[in-house]
């Protein structure tokens, strides 16, 4: 698979069915993020890769309202990090962005192996740290869900859920973010 077919095939779906994690499988994520561009190649990013149904269970007390399909995810990866790892340079807090890329490295990753990497945001970030012993100057990013996709429909997903997991979510047109030589 090329990578526009993996960007175009990428998707945030909600229905899973189970998918065996092995080491493999982690190395394959993990080797693929840490290739991801940095600020002077700090690479600042940290994953924790939580796969153990115990410790799976814990982390679906920390998931919010809304995301209930998570349960369904063979693995949970939390990202966190913390911008003393990466540069700051007036202000501009690179761990962040560099982050963002190797998450974004790992997404396609999963999309090239047939798996859907499906980020939120919708967590107690307090709850995830304790869970899983992430010190507290760390910052939780996201939480990335990985499964199989499953073609059943998940029937604890709402209206809206189950819109977007029959088809993509519409994209924003081109003309509304890409401005050339200067914002009009």
């Amino acid at each position: 698979m090329d990578v526009k077919q993996a960007i175009s095939e990428r998707r945030a779906y909600r229905s899973f069915e189970p998918v065996e994690i092995t080491e493999e499988l982690i190395n394959k994520f993990a080797e693929s993020a840490g290739l991801a561009p940095s600020c002077f190649n700090n690479q600042p990013w940290r994953f924790v890769f939580v796969y153990d149904s115990e410790v799976l269970k814990s982390m679906h007390s920390a998931l919010s309202k809304g995301n209930e399909w998570a349960q369904y995810a063979s693995m949970i990866i939390v990202v966190f990090g913390k911008k003393e790892l990466d540069c700051d340079i007036k202000g501009r807090e690179y761990y962040l962005f560099d982050t963002g890329m190797s998450v974004g490295f790992m997404m396609l990753t999963a999309t090239e192996l047939g798996l859907v990497a499906h980020p939120i945001a919708g967590y107690n970030e307090d709850k995830v740290k304790e869970i899983v012993g992430i010190p507290v100057d760390m910052k939780v990013i996201t939480l990335i869900m990985v499964g199989k996709h499953s073609e059943t429909i998940n029937p604890i997903l709402s209206e809206k859920q189950v819109k977007d997991e029959k088809s993509r979510p519409d994209r924003i047109p081109l003309d509304k973010f890409v401005y050339k030589n200067k914002v009009v």
